[in-house]
């Protein structure tokens, strides 16, 4: 496996395939008991609509942040890599995230023999869009950077950087280094693809959480709900999610990728 390649070619493509979101819709839902879930950003993928949620407590603490896929979105996607950035609405502000990245791979990327397939990343960052794109080769501080990685007490157990390659191989473009897991056993011609979750991190700072699904398995309409390790320690005080979820939900017809289980943890 070569590790030093992961998501190389994913990082390069990011400035060319850039789409616009092309729509602002932002509501709210509250519950009998006050709890209350608002929808931000939203834009157009496929046949569909995009929309980043967060949802607070009947006190106003943040339990979740996510994102809706209309049915729809699943279909007439692009034959090129294409990307969305997208808000969180204000309820999210209390917690590590500040938006999201929506990137549809459509020939998967490297390495081909693990994330070949068709399949979408969701990059929930914990820093703003500038800074994400200030993630460029062209940098003078770009290799300096890259070769800056955080101490290992935030990083979440168990996640590792790909091996076997200079810093700078490690670093992608507009996206920053991607850390896997290290007890999924990613071994090429064995592992079969159809979620995962990732970690990234830049310039010595844990940067986003990552859950990658194939299109083929969001189709079977999937119900996942599995919990979401933890680091030793916290570089910034914020609410953290503790559960990953993955569903369909019939009423609204939308596939819901949910990152739950909030909890206060304080930074250094």
């Amino acid at each position: 496996m070569r590790h030093h390649r992961l998501f190389r070619s994913a990082g390069l493509t990011f400035a060319a395939f850039l789409v616009a979101g092309g729509l602002s819709w932002y509501s709210a839902t509250a519950a009998p008991d006050g709890s209350r879930t608002s929808f931000g950003a939203a834009g157009n993928l496929g046949d569909g609509v995009v929309r980043t949620f967060a949802s607070v407590d009947p006190g106003g603490e943040p339990t979740a942040v996510g994102v809706r896929l209309s049915a729809a979105a699943l279909d007439g996607l692009p034959a090129e890599p294409a990307m969305l950035m997208l808000e969180f609405p204000a309820e999210a502000s209390a917690t590590a995230f500040d938006h999201l990245m929506l990137n549809w791979n459509p020939h998967g990327h490297e390495p081909e023999t693990l994330f070949g397939k068709p399949h979408f990343d969701f990059h929930f960052y914990m820093t703003d869009m500038a800074s994400i794109m200030r993630i460029d080769p062209a940098s003078p501080g770009f290799a300096a950077q890259a070769a800056h990685f955080p101490d290992a007490r935030y990083m979440p157990r168990d996640y590792v950087a790909p091996p076997g390659a200079l810093a700078s191989e490690l670093a992608v473009p507009f996206m920053g280094t991607h850390w896997v897991d290290a007890t999924e056993g990613m071994i090429p011609g064995v592992y079969d693809f159809t979620e995962t979750f990732i970690n990234g991190s830049w310039d010595g700072t844990f940067t986003f959480m990552e859950p990658m699904i194939t299109r083929a398995w969001l189709l079977t309409e999937p119900s996942l709900q599995e919990s979401i390790k933890q680091p030793q320690a916290y570089q910034k005080s914020a609410y953290y999610p503790t559960v990953y979820t993955v569903r369909f939900d019939d009423s609204t017809q939308e596939f819901e990728i949910t990152l739950s289980g909030m909890v206060y943890r304080t930074g250094p």
